[in-house]
């Protein structure tokens, strides 16, 4: 079992980038090209799309990395890096609740002002990046934490 958490709390994190990666680079580069209305257009028909991904890679890294600190608690070293991982996640997750939920809402329910489409883009598009960031140091610290 150890063995299969292990697994799980480096390929979650990674594959939960992957994704995010995906979302960023070949949609933001297409959403970012199309004129706000169209964007909008674009977002209310299909944001469903772009969210039914998300929970395929967040279960089996949020069991991962409970497990892999559970079974690595007695191992000091292990133990702060798989809660720096699980942090790392945790954090991705805050955001993914408290912003991006709130302006996909908005996006797809065209509450932006055509004006202000762009700007928010950006943005999201920032905080995005430093999603994708903060899922490749939860993996990568996980990695660490296999070799203490």
């Amino acid at each position: 079992m150890q063995l299969l958490f292990r697994i799980l709390a480096i390929i979650g994190p990674a594959m939960f980038a992957g994704v995010m990666l995906a979302i960023g680079v070949i949609l933001g580069g297409y959403w970012k090209n199309l004129p706000p209305a169209e964007f909008l257009d674009w977002f209310a028909q299909h944001s469903g799309l772009v969210m039914r991904a998300i929970p395929l890679v967040v279960a089996p890294t949020l069991i991962g990395l409970v497990g892999a600190f559970w079974y690595d608690s007695k191992k000091p070293a292990a133990r702060w890096l798989w809660l720096a991982s699980l942090a790392c996640i945790v954090v991705v997750l805050g955001f993914t609740i408290t912003y991006f939920m709130q302006i996909n809402t908005a996006f797809a329910s065209k509450v932006v002002a055509i004006d202000q489409v762009a700007a928010m883009l950006e943005s999201w598009l920032l905080l995005h990046n430093i999603r994708i960031a903060l899922a490749l140091a939860a993996s990568v610290l996980g990695i660490l934490a296999i070799k203490h």
